[in-house]
């Protein structure tokens, strides 16, 4: 069975499943900016749209756009910027 997750009244809505490569989510977001906090490894990939990140300890934004991934260690939080609806890939290490 699926699990479904919604944060940030609803803004952000996700499913978690069993991928061939570990536990993942598959997710979409809403225009505006976020701050997620991680438990373990995630590595996200972007589906549709772009994402604007500041990862931890960084000062730069990086801008993700379909199919690019990138990693974000355990126990931080990130930021998210999205200017329009946009679509994810989160595998769990």
């Amino acid at each position: 069975m699926f699990k479904t997750n919604e944060y940030f009244d609803g803004k952000v809505k996700s499913i978690a499943f069993q991928s061939e490569k570990g536990p993942a989510t598959i997710g979409a977001m809403k225009a505006g900016e976020y701050e997620f906090g991680t438990s373990t490894i995630e590595y996200m990939t972007v589906t549709t749209g772009e994402m604007e990140v500041q990862l931890p300890g960084e000062i730069a934004w990086n801008t993700y756009k379909p199919f690019e991934t990138f990693i974000v260690a355990k126990n931080v939080k990130f930021k998210v910027k999205v200017k329009g609806d946009t679509s994810y890939l989160c595998l769990y290490k």
